[in-house]
């Protein structure tokens, strides 16, 4: 099925029709290239099921949340195996796909055994809407018989070209203007993005986080306090961006600071929050000073220039994890500050090494930040950019500089993921 981006320029905004997705072939390439697992991790609704549906239309899926789909995985993996008909030689390897099956104690155990049983007749795709790594409970080690994938967002490059490039960086491509207008003001998730509507965004938002405090955080971590991590969650997003005070959001919510720490981390753990810590070679240093924290979701932000550095962060952490899961690399995001208070936005290492400098701006200046200009020198970064929202695309290859540059947005981002 070829689907397309398609352009409907209405009065106001346009509205999409369909989008395809990068990860499509990011699981189509594995599929032809391994014979490990697929672990495809990711936000509720950013697309993994209808990603698994693409590149597959007669897969079989095992929903662990459903009541017959769990008592066969409880049944063993040979019933899994009878269920998928896999006693009969066929013309080419079934694909199995295991959503939510971490919530199962035994889940390692169950995929690992399965897996040495079966492998060779059937690909397994594990999807999840928590970190798969998050459930401690049980199981043998899955060492070597999977590749892990975290599906992002929507992003600006993916909407330009969604193939897997060869190579970290790709040739900057100019996107049609509304497009980035949309993606900054519905967010990345695919279907409030496709939809453009303000009262659809507005319900569909109000719905996810519905689900994910009542529904995946409460049920997935036996933490009943849903109302209370939602309010931390809230204060969160009142401060994307800025450096978190454990003590100060424990006053607030009424809880102790370990806590905060604990619900903070199950809030990443369940993509709703990341978090970023400040670049230091010294890593235990690093792990000492206070992060910074984004929301997944940048749309959920009302201030302008906090979304559109959120927007950034996003982009960002989606190559750099991107990269890091695609073999190119040990990539890394953090930001840069010093006791002086120079302070940069972000930071890009690649194996352990400062590669990019980006200092985000909501509107061009004609001067450089010198904080850009001094961590530059300081990290050795081969690149720094200082970027701006409302410069028009230029078709120059960022990467191309070597001192601190000022670049359109939309350039640097059409070079990512």
């Amino acid at each position: 099925m070829i689907r397309q981006l398609v352009l409907d320029f209405s009065p106001g905004i346009f509205h999409t029709a369909s989008v395809k997705r990068f990860y499509e072939n990011v699981v189509r390439e594995h599929l032809a290239s391994h014979r490990q697992m697929a672990f495809l991790s990711g936000p509720r609704q950013v697309g993994k099921t209808t990603t698994a549906r693409v590149i597959a239309p007669d897969f079989r899926y095992y929903n662990w949340d459903r009541q017959e789909d769990r008592r066969l995985v409880l049944q063993g993996a040979d019933a899994i195996a009878r269920d998928l008909d896999l006693q009969n030689l066929g013309p080419s390897r079934k694909l199995a796909v295991f959503d939510e099956i971490h919530r199962y104690p035994k889940w390692k155990s169950f995929l690992k055994g399965f897996f040495d049983g079966y492998g060779e007749q059937c690909h397994l795709l594990v999807t999840g809407r928590a970190r798969l790594n998050v459930y401690k409970r049980g199981g043998d080690s899955l060492m070597g018989r999977y590749f892990p994938y975290r599906m992002h967002p929507l992003s600006i490059a993916e909407l330009i070209d969604p193939s897997v490039p060869p190579q970290p960086l790709r040739q900057p491509r100019a996107i049609e203007g509304k497009i980035m207008e949309q993606l900054l003001r519905f967010g990345g998730f695919p279907e409030p993005f496709l939809k453009a509507s303000e009262r659809f965004h507005r319900r569909w938002s109000d719905l996810r986080t519905e689900m994910l405090f009542r529904e995946d955080i409460r049920d997935g971590t036996r933490i009943h306090e849903a109302g209370q991590i939602q309010v931390l969650a809230e204060l969160l997003a009142s401060r994307a961006g800025q450096l978190v005070n454990y003590s100060s959001l424990a006053a607030e919510v009424n809880v102790a600071v370990d806590t905060i720490r604990r619900w903070v981390a199950v809030l990443e753990a369940f993509f709703h929050v990341f978090a970023i810590r400040p670049w230091h070679r010294n890593v235990a240093k690093s792990l000492r000073k206070q992060p910074k924290i984004y929301l997944r979701d940048w749309s959920a932000l009302r201030d302008p220039g906090a979304r559109l550095e959120n927007f950034v962060a996003c982009h960002l952490l989606k190559a750099a994890e991107g990269w890091t899961d695609l073999g190119f690399g040990n990539f890394e995001l953090f930001y840069l500050r010093d006791k002086m208070q120079r302070e940069v936005d972000f930071l890009i290492a690649r194996d352990k090494k400062p590669w990019f400098l980006v200092e985000v701006k909501s509107a061009a200046r004609k001067e450089i930040s010198p904080a850009l200009v001094h961590f530059q020198a300081q990290t050795g970064a081969p690149h720094a950019f200082q970027v701006a929202g409302d410069l028009g695309f230029v078709h120059q290859d960022c990467f191309s500089m070597k001192k601190p540059a000022r670049a359109p947005l939309a350039t640097l981002l059409s070079q990512l993921l």
